[in-house]
């Protein structure tokens, strides 16, 4: 596996290997690459994984924090369907439906899945069309993309 410049790093308590497998059963274009025991440091083993193309590392080591909104991953989805298996498949285990299209883990990653049209829905330079998006996005727990284009496409009266 090639490290990138910048490669998203994840910090677990004991269950690394085991939320990167859960993670590239889930995605296209991922796996596991390698699992390394770091032996002078205990239990502490590093994973690498890929995640639709995009190299990952996580780390199993005692003592991490706990992960929270700060960072999330984001996932543009093409339609309904992909959405909704990966917001279904997510929530497997133990995960929480959050607000927004947020939800978190059952290892308590952050996970926001969306429409791939949401973020320029949003930016669109008429701030009614963004504000009906908005207002839209903000009564939703997992998105309902033809909801969301429909008040984006509404014209007012």
């Amino acid at each position: 596996m090639t490290i990138q410049k910048i490669t998203p790093f994840l910090w677990y308590s004991t269950q690394a290997e085991e939320a990167a497998a859960f993670y590239a059963d889930i995605f296209p274009d991922s796996r596991v690459v390698r699992v390394t025991a770091v032996p002078s440091a205990g239990a502490t083993k590093l994973v690498e994984f890929v995640l639709f193309g995009q190299p990952f590392i996580a780390m199993s080591s005692g003592g991490a924090d706990s992960f929270n909104h700060s960072v999330s991953l984001l996932v543009n989805c093409e339609d309904q369907e992909e959405l909704d298996r990966y917001w279904n498949a997510l929530l497997e285990g133990g995960g929480s439906p959050e607000a927004c299209g947020w939800l978190k883990d059952r290892f308590g990653v952050s996970w926001q899945i969306v429409p791939g049209d949401l973020i320029e829905m949003m930016a669109d330079p008429d701030p009614a069309k963004a504000a009906r998006v908005a207002d839209t996005m903000m009564k939703m727990v997992k998105f309902d993309a033809a909801g969301l284009r429909a008040a984006y496409s509404r014209t007012t009266d």
